[in-house]
């Protein structure tokens, strides 16, 4: 399964890293990507600009037909507004949140998250 993942820190990349997956750093500068096979959003929480790059590239092509899932990273400090941009795309684009996990995740993290992604039955 592809994972799509965009960084503003390097945070998330460092937790995407981990994962040992097909990735595509998506560019906020350019969101316009067309896929082709299904895919996941690794995405970190940041504010509502974030969510408008995802838009941007779930409303190229048939991508909101191709995700399968989302997941994210943040805060705990944040409070209930950890991992927000996951939860606003799982709710806007009718996906499972597969996972969240705080800034660049941990070992138990990779795991949780393969072990979802592998629920999905999508190779």
């Amino acid at each position: 399964m592809k994972v799509i993942y965009l960084t503003l820190t390097g945070q998330t990349r460092k937790f995407v890293e981990k994962l040992q997956m097909d990735v595509l750093e998506l560019n906020p500068a350019d969101p316009f990507v067309k896929m082709t096979a299904p895919f996941i959003i690794i995405t970190p929480t940041y504010d509502k600009e974030v969510t408008e790059v995802w838009d941007d590239f779930l409303e190229t092509g048939n991508n909101s037909q191709l995700l399968k899932g989302v997941a994210g990273g943040g805060n705990l400090n944040f409070g209930p507004l950890f991992a927000f941009t996951a939860k606003d795309i799982a709710s806007d684009y009718n996906v499972p949140l597969l996972h969240q996990f705080e800034f660049q995740g941990n070992d138990e993290d990779v795991e949780k998250l393969k072990k979802a992604v592998n629920t999905l039955g999508f190779d």
